[in-house]
């Protein structure tokens, strides 16, 4: 078929002259220094900088978020993922969530269902976030390895870092204020404002939030609650 896309040339072996570059945040090669050392014995060219978003940079359009499978479960339990997984997507065209590990451990878990699991799993799919799962960071090693061949070898693109979208309009900075309220993030931020229009209106009805607004009990208003109306004081460690 004409533009069909073939898989021989990301087969054949173009020569061990030509190795890939990877971009590996500073935080993820302390946490993860076996993954690090293995791209270099494969002969890639690993970079440590500190990435703003995401893991690991293999083109101007690729980005990877790691987490293990506990990783991955833990961010969903304290709302994480979404927030960290759409900044990416605002940086790069094709953002990735590599998910290493064992995955039918999730059956294991006592604080989350696994459906819940394969639920976040389709919804970051639906918007556009690519999930990637490899059983172990050996795995993970080979994977990213032969993306980035693929991408700066065959491809032809370069491994670049896209600054943080700044949040200038009106609507981002509601969003970005709504968001830093405990366990709130940018998706019930959105549902906020779209329930109240304003901040302001949002936080004066904060009682009415869990009838309003799906998947806002009693356990998050209270904490914000104890956000907006408790007096400040100021720490110990603040003044020292």
């Amino acid at each position: 078929m004409p533009g069909a896309e073939t898989l021989i040339p990301f087969l054949k072996d173009k020569g061990k002259t030509e190795q890939p570059t990877i971009i590996v945040d500073s935080r993820e090669a302390t946490t993860a220094p076996k993954i690090v050392k293995g791209l270099k014995e494969l002969g890639a060219v690993v970079s440590m900088r500190h990435l703003e978003k995401g893991d690991y940079v293999i083109s101007d359009l690729c980005a990877f978020e790691r987490k293990t499978v506990r990783d991955f479960v833990y961010t969903l339990t304290r709302r994480y993922l979404f927030d960290q997984l759409f900044s990416l997507k605002e940086c790069y065209e094709k953002p990735f969530i590599l998910i290493e590990g064992y995955l039918p451990i999730v059956y294991k878990f006592s604080r989350i269902k696994p459906a819940s699991v394969w639920g976040a799993m389709f919804a970051l799919a639906k918007q556009g976030i690519y999930l990637i799962h490899t059983n172990s960071y050996k795995e993970t090693i080979d994977f990213l390895y032969t993306a980035a061949k693929q991408e700066q070898i065959v491809g032809k693109r370069a491994p670049v870092v896209h600054p943080v979208k700044k949040h200038g309009t009106l609507a981002d900075a509601q969003i970005f204020f709504m968001a830093s309220l405990p366990n709130i993030g940018r998706e019930k931020a959105v549902a906020l404002l779209n329930a109240y229009g304003a901040p302001l209106n949002a936080l004066i009805n904060v009682d009415q939030w869990s009838k309003d607004v799906h998947g806002l009990g009693p356990k998050i208003t209270k904490k914000v609650k104890d956000v907006i109306h408790n007096p400040y004081e100021e720490s110990n460690e603040a003044t020292n």
